[in-house]
């Protein structure tokens, strides 16, 4: 039998490395060269994969092919499933992390308080990337001389 509570502290310890090279040391070349790869999340989909096939069964089959939401509280309430659906959580974060980081790394657009989010709040984290981006890219089309034409 496996042991969910040691798959599940495991996966997040796995992954914390990662966002400290991404919110901390964004410039390294060893950070920038191990984020452009794919193989952090190969270990992640593996897992992910075998909880997948551990945990669906024809039962839960069939109450994911046409789901409500009472029928979704009722399979999460177990634990395989649980455990399935944070990884799945944790490797889709990690993802949309990873994108934050190589764009502000392509662009230069302020990232850590929006892998900060991610990490915690994967959507608020990809709201806050948007925002900003929008705003860099606001604030540099407006050209000093634009500014003072505005204020005469």
């Amino acid at each position: 039998m496996l042991d969910l509570d040691l798959l599940f502290n495991g996966a997040n310890l796995f992954v914390l490395p990662f966002w400290l090279m991404m919110i901390i040391l964004p410039k390294w070349g060893v950070t920038q060269k191990v984020i452009n790869s794919y193989l952090p999340f190969v270990p992640l989909a593996i897992l992910y994969l075998s909880l997948f096939i551990f945990t669906l069964d024809p039962e839960s089959a069939a109450a994911f092919s046409n789901p409500t939401l009472s029928v979704i509280a009722q399979l999460f309430s177990q634990e395989k499933i649980a455990l399935t659906g944070w990884i799945h959580f944790i490797v889709l974060d990690f993802f949309v992390g990873r994108y934050i980081y190589l764009a502000g790394q392509k662009t230069g657009v302020w990232t850590v308080h929006s892998l900060i989010l991610c990490l915690f709040a994967g959507p608020l984290g990809l709201l806050s990337h948007i925002i900003t981006t929008w705003i860099m890219n606001k604030s540099s089309q407006t050209e000093p001389s634009d500014v003072n034409a505005a204020s005469t």
